[in-house]
């Protein structure tokens, strides 16, 4: 399968470019950076393309890869809703198009680790009074709190408006602002230390208890199973994916 890395020059986009390079099933063709145009003549006849940007261009990206015929595996954070919303009406326009079987595969998080203590705090959360995710990254990170915190935020929230769960007591009545960002009724704090690299602390408490699962990634590597996994997912699945807990059997 031939691939194609957008942001190829940062970070994550070289651990992504020699995690490819080592995967005896892929072949790495195209390594694009800022100020690269993204479009067939650029990506090298790629089959899949992984955007590891920045939140102000990979929507543009991703059109882009839509408009060339590319699958899409994204781990850039910043998206929304709309933005979201936005995608599923260009696969739509690409399928009537004469390309049905185009997928995008957005992932908040590609640590193992992550995605199953994300799976873990949905599961528990209809069972806990008080819930609260802590996030915790290097201060180089540029948006807060992260996609990973607000997935899992979100999801907790979801599990609980399904099982009927009040709110969460909370007395607060001045200083809001030192509790965090509100996702769906569940707050979240973000961390920026330097020497992290990505963290998560998810909180449960009812009287007399407390839960708390902890996800740490300490190197990048750690994310690279997980970006393959969705690399070689998302051909087979047409329309827009969130979340790579979605392609492994965590039922």
């Amino acid at each position: 399968m031939r691939v194609a890395v957008l942001g190829a020059a940062g970070r994550m986009g070289a651990t992504v470019c020699a995690a490819v390079d080592g995967a005896p099933d892929l072949e790495l063709v195209a390594r694009l950076d800022a100020g690269d145009t993204v479009s067939a003549a650029t990506l090298g006849g790629a089959d899949v393309a992984v955007d590891f940007t920045v939140p102000s261009a990979t929507e543009a990206n991703v059109h882009a890869l839509i408009d060339a015929g590319v699958h899409a595996v994204v781990g850039t954070t910043g998206w929304t809703d709309e933005s979201r919303g936005r995608l599923v009406e260009h696969l739509a326009r690409a399928a009537g198009d004469g390309r049905p079987g185009l997928g995008v595969l957005i992932a908040p998080n590609f640590g193992l680790s992550a995605v199953l203590a994300m799976t873990f705090a949905a599961k528990a959360a209809r069972y806990f009074e008080s819930a609260e995710v802590i996030e915790l990254h290097h201060p180089d990170k540029v948006d807060a709190p992260s996609g990973t915190a607000r997935h899992t935020a979100a999801a907790i929230a979801a599990a609980r408006a399904d099982a009927g769960v009040a709110p969460a007591p909370d007395a607060t009545e001045t200083g809001w602002e030192a509790r965090g960002a509100d996702v769906d009724g569940v707050r979240v704090h973000a961390v920026r230390l330097r020497g992290l690299v990505a963290h998560e602390e998810i909180l449960f408490g009812n009287p007399g208890e407390q839960l708390v699962i902890r996800q740490d990634s300490f190197d990048r590597v750690s994310f690279m199973p997980g970006v393959l996994l969705a690399v070689r997912e998302v051909v087979s699945r047409p329309g827009l994916t969130v979340g790579l807990e979605n392609v492994l059997d965590l039922a």
